[in-house]
């Protein structure tokens, strides 16, 4: 197979149309793009298209004549997908990927039966509509059969990224992980909005305000490690200023349950004075 194999992309949508430009960026062929024969997708299909050059179709008109054809529709449409698209083309020793986090190679069973080299090329990245970034530095799983993995690595190293191993029996942890540093991550910072306004500031306010301290302590804690970014009064053992933080947070009962969690993790994972009293606190 060439250097840079042509590639169709399954799935115009945010990571689909992110990644077509950026494997255009680094110089390769989009053949084609296959949207779902619902109105939006086909228009979504067919502006990506126009931008990359390629041709537009449906799992229904999907030539497939690429060397690659990149899945990138929802965990639980890949299967589906692939046995819609599996009378479409001839697959022996073509590359089928998809980008499930949570999802290993075999969810593409069907297309290796027909001769596909298979593997699940997942970034971990955010991707939300109107945001289209780069994937410079940006690491990526990889998973599957020995020469679609060896694909992977070259096009991901094409992209600026960091291709590393995971294996099929990781791959539900690996995406667990991911869940915690964003979207989960999210839900924690709304926990907080909710609590700023007991405080008197806005959800706006609070979100401009927040951005300082949330990015030097993700600073702190990729330079410095998890004890060396953790302070407050938890790390203090101030156990008077955690029963006043509980106390107010009476009034936002799903934001007092977050704390206490998340407190608990503190006791169990980081440097932290005034342990037992702690502990006796969060119990009550």
């Amino acid at each position: 197979m060439a250097a840079k194999p042509k590639i169709a992309i399954v799935g115009p949508g945010r990571f689909g149309s992110a990644l077509a430009v950026e494997l255009r960026r680094a110089g390769y062929n989009i053949r084609e793009i296959v949207s779902r024969p619902k109105r939006g997708s086909q228009q979504r299909g067919r502006e990506l298209a126009k931008r990359m050059g390629s041709r537009a179709a449906t799992t229904k008109s999907a030539r497939l004549d690429a060397d690659l054809i990149w899945f990138c529709v929802p965990d639980d449409e890949i299967a589906t997908s692939a046995r819609e698209l599996a009378q479409s083309t001839p697959w022996k020793k073509k590359l089928a990927f998809h980008s499930s986090g949570a999802l290993a190679s075999d969810v593409l069973r069907d297309l290796g039966k027909r001769g596909a080299l298979l593997a699940s090329v997942h970034p971990m990245m955010t991707f939300v509509r109107g945001a289209i970034r780069s994937l410079q530095g940006v690491p990526f799983a990889l998973e599957g059969d020995a020469a679609a993995v060896r694909m992977a690595r070259r096009i991901v190293q094409d992209l600026g990224g960091k291709a590393f191993s995971t294996s099929k029996k990781n791959k539900a942890a690996y995406h667990a992980w991911g869940g915690f540093l964003s979207p989960l991550l999210v839900s924690l910072l709304i926990a907080g909005e909710q609590v700023a306004r007991e405080a008197g500031l806005s959800a706006s306010d609070a979100r401009k305000n927040m951005q300082p301290i949330v990015r030097q302590t993700l600073a702190n804690y990729v330079k410095l490690g998890p004890a060396g970014a953790f302070t407050g009064p938890i790390g203090r053992g101030d156990a008077a200023t955690v029963r006043q933080h509980l106390r107010v947070l009476q009034k936002v009962p799903i934001a007092r349950e977050v704390y206490v969690t998340l407190a608990w993790v503190a006791l169990r994972h980081l440097p932290v004075r005034n342990r037992k009293e702690l502990e006796r606190l969060l119990r009550t």
